[in-house]
């Protein structure tokens, strides 16, 4: 099924939502990075993130547009602080434009960063949406979801013929073992995960700041796609449930129909998009290391250091925004009040000041899991137990059972620039 574009009489608000979300940014993103400026050219460039620039300026970088930060210190204290929020998730942008961007929106065309998206809100509403969706991932039910990854895990490798040469272990493993888990929790139909994934897929470049109004307008036809998906998946779930978890929130009856979309749309996102880029980013990282490689199939324990160590140093998220609410002082650094920063989670988990030789691929490092990578405070990622797991149990089954596993070509890298992660992995089995 093709994306859902905008009708005609539509257009003209769709412009205006790109114009707002991303023309100005795009505008202002591309001017301050040609004139040389760290934080834009972080942000704006598709190239590996040199986060040196930007470090070099102090703890926060200061500038009219925007604020950054690649301090360790300094973004756990931002993101665990009630000074601090997502300022309705658009905390780049004025009050008046954000008042402007909520008068041309449209139900079916909302993102991950448009409320009541959990992204996009803080508490009390936040906690009203996240004590719903916990109830999915307690450490128990997480715990006892193991043996459905692990099963689907080794279904997955069992339809991979090490006969063929090579492989691309992206779109044969890494992208089908946690859409199956999402679906799972999604309730979605075996049919229709096609569909899904192509939409997620096209719709996760929603992300990145300064989209142009082509891709903009592609990526917000996939939005549109996935509502409607999730218009007729709820009515169905009324009418017929199942044991997954969008069915309970439904018969639940907490939330309206819109609010079931952006908890599905952010499940999509969050659990399924982040994984496959942590497994993609694990694989490759250890075929250009590979004594660390050589280290984790004499030992199959450390794919817990494998999991955490590519967390931190090969991130699948790499910049998240917070406004400040009030006027604070973060390590040492004077922030007004609503000011936002672009806290850069790829550049704090590679602060020496917390971890030693932070380039270097380590899957030993004591204090790998002290990174940032999924958050922290409030908006801390809810899947992250999930995700874990998945990443675990897939790491160590593909190494199980192809020990000799070695990238086979260039590997393509995602176009996004928020999502950091691989389109194609060839591998040799």
């Amino acid at each position: 099924m093709p994306p859902l574009e905008a009708s005609p009489l539509e257009r003209p608000r769709s412009y205006a939502r790109w114009a707002l979300s991303h023309g100005i940014s795009r505008a202002v993103l591309s001017s301050a990075s040609w004139r040389g400026d760290p934080l834009a050219g972080l942000m704006w460039s598709r190239d590996t993130p040199d986060y040196g620039p930007l470090r070099a300026r102090g703890p926060i970088h200061m500038q009219p547009f925007m604020a950054g930060t690649v301090s360790y210190a300094a973004a756990n204290e931002i993101l665990r602080s009630s000074d601090f929020g997502v300022g309705d998730g658009q905390a780049e942008l004025s009050v008046p434009l954000r008042w402007l961007l909520a008068k041309v929106s449209a139900s079916d065309a909302l993102g991950p960063f448009d409320a009541p998206s959990m992204l996009a809100v803080d508490p009390p509403l936040h906690t009203r949406y996240r004590k719903q969706v916990s109830k999915a991932f307690t450490a128990r039910r997480v715990s006892s979801m193991a043996e459905t990854v692990t099963a689907v895990a080794g279904e997955l490798l069992d339809q991979i013929d090490p006969h063929e040469g090579r492989v691309d272990i992206i779109q044969e493993y890494a992208t089908k073992l946690p859409l199956a888990v999402i679906a799972e929790l999604l309730g979605v139909p075996d049919s229709e995960r096609a569909d899904i994934l192509r939409w997620g897929d096209q719709a996760a470049a929603i992300l990145d700041p300064g989209l142009s109004w082509r891709d903009y307008s592609q990526v917000e036809a996939a939005m549109r796609s996935l509502h409607h998906w999730f218009e007729d998946h709820v009515r169905r779930l009324r009418s017929d449930p199942g044991d997954d978890l969008l069915s309970a929130l439904v018969i639940a009856g907490d939330l309206d129909d819109i609010e079931l979309h952006a908890v599905g749309l952010l499940l999509l996102g969050a659990g399924f998009e982040t994984t496959v880029n942590l497994i993609g980013n694990a694989v490759a990282a250890l075929d250009g290391h590979p004594d660390q490689r050589d280290l984790l199939l004499a030992d199959p324990s450390l794919v817990d250091g494998v999991v955490e160590e590519t967390l931190r140093w090969d991130p699948p998220v790499i910049v998240t925004v917070r406004e400040a609410y009030a006027a604070a002082s973060v390590a040492g650094v004077d922030v007004a009040k609503g000011t936002a920063v672009a806290v850069v989670l790829g550049g704090a988990n590679r602060d020496p000041a917390v971890f030693g030789d932070p380039d270097t691929y380590d899957i030993t490092r004591p204090n790998a899991d002290q990174h940032l990578s999924f958050s922290a405070g409030t908006h801390f990622c809810l899947g992250a137990s999930l995700a874990r797991l998945e990443a675990r149990i897939g790491l160590r089954l593909l190494f199980e059972r192809h020990p000799s596993l070695r990238v086979a070509g260039q590997g393509v890298r995602r176009s996004t620039r928020v999502l950091r992660g691989y389109a194609s992995l060839p591998v040799a089995l």
